[in-house]
């Protein structure tokens, strides 16, 4: 009998801040990403994560239904941070490593020196608020949207430059720095002019380009992100892919996830991403198909949370038709990669717990307990289909069938 996965991340969706954040980050103790969102937003409607059983987690007195069709657990953050990229690695399998935490202005000579040695044309076009304009068209500085010191971006309008060559400045960048990571990105239809533009510094002192203000989401965008440390064969994605399972990865799943067989879908509006899992449906018959949902971060980065409401319900909507068009032998994860709270007084990631929800015809409905890892999730896609086991976690599938 096939059998095929599905794995839907919507991403920030945490459920209460990690116990270390009392000595590693104090600004998210109180943290509660969904809680507050039931707490506060003008409307969140979600009758089918009601019915999966997602209030057996949250316990939140606006939710009436108690039941389960799924089963459902909580899972630890194992990586170092709130980190989306390092969410979704830890998610498909990999052991996360702890990366330097140093802005760019720490590599920034070093950087260039690299690029200047390849040839590019590198200027600081001003001392006091420094980052690199590589050819007139590509700005390399600090990831702004995220935590202290953890990312890098390099930031170029694609309607001028080759995506190809972004990404051929973003791994001489990758190379030549120990953070935890370095995102390629652009978008058509906007001007260098935009992307300076819309450079800001944070009150921390980190530079970089405010990516939603510059327009890069608008028009053809394109990104992909590179990691510290991370393995890409020891992931649950790849190990299908090799053992000629088919591999989906769709909006910023594919960013984030490198799988050579893999066919790959981007999108960022949430009706797309959804949609296109629905579709998948259709069209794989064997394998796994892997959604990110990705507005419901940006909605938590601006502290929006009746945007960040309004995405849940669009996402509540469609697991409802995705449930409907299951087999028998299919199974749902639905989870997310750290927390994002709008309420919390800061618009940066936010290091929470996150829910795991497996449903399926032949799953059980029970408590698979406090997990350790989000690894745990791939190790138990794993298991489902019999291969290799990834490089990291334990499977609960025993658990749930």
């Amino acid at each position: 009998m096939k059998k095929r996965a599905i794995l839907v991340v919507v991403d920030s969706l945490g459920i209460g801040y990690m116990e270390d954040v009392k000595k590693t980050r104090p600004q998210d103790i109180g943290a509660n990403t969904f809680f507050h969102l039931l707490d506060k937003a003008k409307n969140l409607s979600i009758p089918n994560l009601e019915k999966l059983g997602i209030n057996k987690l949250l316990n939140h007195p606006k939710l009436q239904n108690t039941g389960n069709l799924a089963s459902y657990g909580i899972v630890e953050l194992e990586h170092y941070g709130a980190d989306s990229y390092s969410g979704h690695q830890e998610i498909m399998g990999t052991k996360p490593l702890k990366p330097l935490l140093k802005p760019f202005r720490f590599f920034m000579d070093t950087v260039k020196e690299a690029l200047e040695k390849e040839g590019y044309k590198v200027e600081i076009k001003n001392v006091d608020k420094p980052y690199l304009l590589i050819n007139d068209l590509v700005v390399v500085a600090d990831n702004i949207e995220t935590d202290y010191g953890q990312i890098y971006n390099v930031t170029a309008p694609l309607s001028y430059i080759s995506f190809q060559e972004v990404l051929r400045i973003g791994y001489i960048v990758r190379k030549n720095v120990k953070v935890n990571r370095v995102i390629a990105l652009g978008g058509e239809g906007i001007t260098i002019e935009d992307i300076l533009n819309s450079i800001e510094v944070r009150d921390d002192g980190l530079l970089g380009v405010n990516s939603p203000k510059s327009g890069v989401y608008n028009k053809g965008y394109q990104c992909r992100h590179m990691g510290y440390g991370v393995d890409e064969k020891g992931q649950v994605s790849s190990i299908l892919a090799q053992n000629n399972k088919q591999v989906v990865l769709i909006g910023k799943m594919q960013d984030v996830i490198e799988c050579e067989k893999a066919y790959k879908i981007p999108a960022v509006d949430t009706n797309l991403v959804m949609s296109e899992v629905e579709k998948s449906l259709d069209i794989v018959n064997e394998g796994l198909i892997a959604a990110t949902v990705q507005e419901t971060d940006l909605a938590g980065h601006a502290q929006d949370l009746n945007k960040y409401a309004e995405k849940v319900m669009i996402v509540d909507k469609y697991i409802k038709r995705i449930m409907n068009k299951m087999k028998p032998n299919d199974i749902l994860f639905i989870t997310a990669d750290h927390g994002n709270d709008p309420t919390i007084g800061h618009s940066q990631h936010t290091r929470e717990k996150t829910f795991v929800l497996a449903y399926g015809e032949k799953i059980k409905n029970v408590n698979v307990g406090n997990r350790k890892t989000l690894s745990d999730i791939a190790a138990t896609i794993a298991e489902y289909f019999g291969v290799e086991y990834p490089q990291n976690g334990t499977s609960f599938y025993k658990q749930i069938y």
